[in-house]
């Protein structure tokens, strides 16, 4: 089944309308969104798309991305439609985009912890120049404002148990390759406020937790996407550290609907995290959450070596919101619902027969 033909996942695309009015100032206008398939990006998208489908006039989109046919199937019958447009876009290449639009989110990257492990050059390098040619093209086609999604991981490792704001950046290990990922979006954001300052494109950041969803791929390997599709199924979910570490988990439709709150109202060259504040946990509450969704146990088993190489090297992640709630933001699903609606909403798209 389609995620389309879920009425919970329509559902919840609806509360987040609710509580987005500002949508309606960027009616007619385009929006390019990269990383169109991805866990945040297409939660965005299917946002924009039912705005449309509910609205008379509706934003135009364009979903970019480097697995076309992987955008024609997430996005399905909505492909044809009048508003909609497909393009190559890939952060390792000279693109050639020669479509205008007034808003860019761009959220293309590699973020599978098993990609950033096998391809540290890649991943850092994608994420700096893959901007740096949005950015051009930003300046060429008088684009209003660019949104780059970064993470919570250029905050690196701090020393009190206080939850990370927006001015105080922690410890990062740059010989570390596993840090690729951190540091290459650490360049890109200062590459964002440069280039507003040399140029005047005016851009804007977010910083998301731990996003979690009906969203993510099969092969995303981040223990969130695993232990969802792990539940879906009715296996074990299975903790592979001492669960401690803490951090900020956020429903894919929450996290979407933040970002287009601050790319409507963000100011420029300022950056915004994305967290729930009523799902900030440890790892292995999350895990719990997770079992208890699925109706299934929770199991330890130490970690390879080799696997420990691809965690996180944060043991303490989560985010103070404050700034994004300023903006009118607030999240409508904590980590129990939005958990139960992720396993359930994959259940359907899989065809796995609740037992309950």
């Amino acid at each position: 089944m389609h995620i389309y033909k879920s009425s919970m996942w329509t559902d919840d695309i609806e509360r987040e309308l609710s509580v987005l009015p500002e949508l309606d100032e960027i009616a007619g206008s385009t929006v390019m969104v990269t990383g169109a398939s991805g866990l945040i990006c297409s939660a965005i998208i299917d946002i924009i798309i039912r705005y449309n489908e509910t609205h008379n006039i509706p934003i135009m989109i364009i979903a970019a991305g480097r697995h076309l046919e992987k955008i024609h199937k997430r996005f399905k019958e909505y492909c044809k439609k009048a508003y909609f447009r497909i393009i190559f876009y890939d952060t390792l290449k000279n693109n050639s985009l020669k479509y205008p639009c007034e808003y860019i989110i761009h959220g293309a990257s590699n973020a599978y912890p098993s990609a950033i492990i096998e391809e540290p050059v890649e991943t850092m390098v994608s994420n700096f120049n893959g901007l740096l040619y949005l950015l051009h093209y930003a300046r060429e086609f008088r684009v209003k404002k660019v949104l780059f999604i970064s993470s919570s991981e250029i905050y690196g490792k701090k020393e009190n148990d206080k939850s990370h704001i927006e001015e105080e950046y922690g410890y990062i290990d740059f010989l570390n390759p596993r840090n690729a990922y951190a540091v290459g979006k650490c360049a890109a954001e200062t590459l964002c406020t440069s280039y507003a300052s040399e140029y005047g494109v005016e851009s804007v950041i977010v910083r998301p937790g731990h996003i979690y969803g009906p969203t993510a791929s099969l092969k995303d390997n981040r223990v969130s996407s695993l232990w969802a599709y792990a539940a879906a199924y009715g296996n074990n979910i299975v903790l592979k550290s001492d669960g401690n570490q803490r951090r900020s988990y956020c429903y894919c439709l929450d996290c979407a609907s933040a970002i287009l709150k601050v790319l409507m109202k963000g100011k420029n060259n300022s950056a915004y995290n994305i967290s729930n504040p009523n799902s900030i946990l440890s790892i292995q509450q999350l895990a719990e959450i997770m079992a208890e969704a699925g109706n299934t146990k929770l199991i330890y088993e130490e970690a390879a070596e080799e696997e420990k190489k691809s965690f996180n090297p944060m043991s303490d992640s989560s985010l103070d919101s404050k700034r994004l709630t300023s903006l009118g933001w607030r999240a409508l699903f904590d980590a129990e619902v939005g958990v139960y609606h992720t396993i359930h909403i994959l259940k359907e798209i899989l065809h796995v027969q609740e037992h309950r």
